[in-house]
């Protein structure tokens, strides 16, 4: 039953934040006064306007939150929408709402709640938990502002945000109702299907050309080809650029040699040890005591105890004791320098002394030693020259950048001079629309909203010229040209009329299959003997390929009683279904207990997300509120 709140529930808490409070990393209260002068508003809450530059500057962060938040599958258009800049706006008219509320209300916040807001900004307490006063300073000389700006403006933050918090906190979610949303949610119940199949009916089913035509016709719009074009483009990258630089072996060796460790393994050594712990805080003679039971298993290994068994029965490292010791290979910088002196002074075999450390008192033997290793400059120079290339094309890719676009733009009716140039392939695709080709990846430069504008703009397909390099991220430019240009059409009759004969007949064979449940669940409801139901199965409110969503909303729709009950579900191309409900299987008390604090909390964000708007929705009522969002588009330059 709360499927939809247990799948979105982090994006929905992204939302209330983003759409209410989606400017306040840019404006604190002082920040606003500078908008209000801009007669250039995009509404305005009594007196206090919300201006373009303040809307624009809401909508970049947005863009910058979901780009962070989805990472590949972010797509600009999913904001560039009337629908997502009313949105915006409405989170800005519903802060600057809660702003003026927030001040009538004279809510106030106390110096120890600014302290721990302030406290838990990441990157301001050190490593020894304490608050570190520099980074502060640093952080606040970032961003161009004084310690009392700062200040100001976080208690402005954290009054502002005080008001959906204490409603979200007011809801409350009765016992009874919990149990009871337990009890209509975990329940199961079973029955028994009838199923009514389209596939069944199409040999019934015999359109003539009359029908086909009137139905191609109707649906016109599911045989249009949208506009689309034959594309060839260019792709500058960062990796092209570096293709093209040729590294001398002398700065391929210069370049090995200032960087030789990286391209060595250090000396590794195998050892066991025997381990005496001794706790941080332990007394002098608690250490003492330590020291004397591993001289004495000393004792045992030089007398010929065998060391593996001897650590497996007396180390208190319970790490290693269960392998006789073993620790396994390691190198010097791996081990507390206690440890790893004695162990890198032991020769292969040997046991060293009593070794302390601030772990306690170690017994060590070694028992394998790896040489250190150094690969020589021919297996590594590959991967050194592309290192060198990879630096030199980040300082050359502004200036082929500035060239690549010059060539694109002076020999506009070809890209070969400019492939030429940067030993470059010209590439092609076909079937690109205004909206791309969702045959290619979502990250593919042909399915880049900026470069599209410039491919499809009415100069570029009337002169097949090259479009403007378009950078498209990730140190890339792209220019591309319309080779063959399609306008938007329609199939004609004749070409399809084999997929139209397919849909009508599937539709009305649908119909029929429809028909025939219904007079069939009339009949059984009338009293009619049940026959051809399957065997009796159990079912849950989650939909699966055997029970979609229609069927279960009509199973667990009708009533619990009187049964056995008879319901019907139109299945969509699949055809129609009759279920016998046979019996209802409520949870146990075990199972109430168990899924009670998590159905709680589920209601409880939902009563709180419903308080907190119909809250926001009566401060709105109140407020002399005026919105102009025939002014976003502009806003955004469109």
């Amino acid at each position: 039953m709360f499927d939809s709140v247990r799948k979105h529930q982090r994006l929905m808490q992204f939302l209330l934040l983003v759409l209410i409070f989606p400017a306040f990393a840019f404006f604190g209260i002082q920040g606003y006064e500078k908008f209000f002068a801009d007669d250039d508003t995009v509404a305005s809450v009594g007196s206090s306007r919300i201006s373009r530059q303040e809307y624009e500057l809401a909508h970049r962060r947005q863009i910058e939150q979901l780009r962070q938040m989805l990472g590949e599958r972010f797509d600009s258009s999913m904001l560039d929408n009337d629908a997502a800049r009313a949105r915006i706006l409405d989170g800005l008219i519903a802060q600057r709402v809660l702003l003026a509320e927030a001040i009538d209300k004279r809510i106030a916040v106390s110096d120890e709640q600014l302290r721990r807001a302030i406290g838990a900004i990441p990157g301001l307490v050190g490593s020894d938990g304490k608050f570190d006063i520099d980074r502060y300073r640093q952080l606040l000389r970032s961003q161009g502002k004084s310690e009392q700006m700062f200040e100001s403006e976080m208690r402005s933050d954290l009054a502002l945000q005080a008001l959906p918090e204490a409603i979200s906190q007011t809801a409350f979610v009765p016992a009874s109702l919990v149990d009871r949303m337990i009890a209509l949610g975990e329940q199961t119940r079973e029955v028994r299907e009838l199923l009514f199949r389209t596939a069944d009916y199409a040999s019934k089913v015999n359109p003539g050309d009359e029908q086909l035509l009137a139905w191609y016709e109707r649906n016109a719009r599911a045989f249009e080809v949208p506009e689309n074009a034959r594309v060839e483009y260019l792709v500058l990258s960062g990796d092209a650029v570096a293709r093209q630089i040729e590294v001398p072996e002398a700065d391929a060796r210069a370049y090995y040699e200032q960087n030789k460790a990286r391209y060595g393994t250090p000396e590794e050594r195998r050892a066991s040890h025997i381990l005496v712990k001794v706790e941080a805080g332990a007394s002098e003679e608690q250490k003492n005591a330590a020291r004397t039971r591993a001289e004495e298993l000393l004792a045992k290994l030089k007398a010929g105890a065998d060391f593996a068994t001897l650590a497996k029965a007396e180390s208190q490292d319970p790490g290693s004791a269960a392998s006789g010791g073993d620790l396994g290979l390691f190198t010097r910088d791996t081990m507390v320098k206690p440890f790893a002196d004695a162990a890198f002074a032991l020769k292969e075999g040997e046991t060293s002394g009593v070794v302390e450390s601030e772990f306690g008192f170690h017994i060590i033997r070694l028992t394998q030693v790896k040489p250190a290793a150094q690969r020589d400059f021919e297996s590594v120079r590959a991967s050194i020259e592309g290192e060198i290339r990879a630096q030199k094309a980040a300082a050359r890719f502004a200036d082929a950048a500035e060239t690549f676009s010059n060539l694109v733009y002076e020999q506009a009716d070809s890209l070969t001079p400019a492939a030429q140039r940067f030993g470059l392939q010209v590439q092609s695709a076909d079937e690109v629309t205004r909206s791309g080709n969702p045959k290619l990846p979502r990250e593919h430069p042909l399915n880049n909203p900026r470069l599209l504008a410039a491919l499809f703009s009415a100069d570029s397909i009337a002169t097949r010229r090259n479009t403007e390099a378009v950078d498209v991220g990730g140190n890339t430019l792209v220019s591309a040209r319309v080779v063959e240009h399609r306008p938007a059409r329609r199939e004609p009759f004749e070409t399809v009329k084999a997929q139209v004969r397919e849909r009508v007949v599937n539709e009305e064979a649908h119909k029929l299959a429809v028909q025939a449940g219904e007079a069939r669940l009339k009949a059984l409801r009338a009293g009619e003997a049940p026959a051809g139901l399957s065997a009796s199965r159990t079912v849950t409110r989650a939909p699966s390929e055997a029970m979609p969503a229609a069927a279960i909303d009509a199973v667990f729709g009708a009533p619990a009683e009187p049964l056995p009950a008879f319901v019907g579900a139109d299945l969509g191309e699949r055809g129609y279904a009759i279920y016998q409900l046979t019996r209802v299987n409520l949870p146990d008390a075990a199972q109430v207990a168990q899924r009670r604090d998590t159905y709680r909390q589920q209601l409880q964000q939902v009563y709180a997300q419903q308080a907190l708007g119909d809250y926001l929705e009566s401060v709105k009522a109140r407020s002399k509120v005026v919105s102009h969002p025939e002014r976003l588009a502009r806003a955004e330059g469109r």
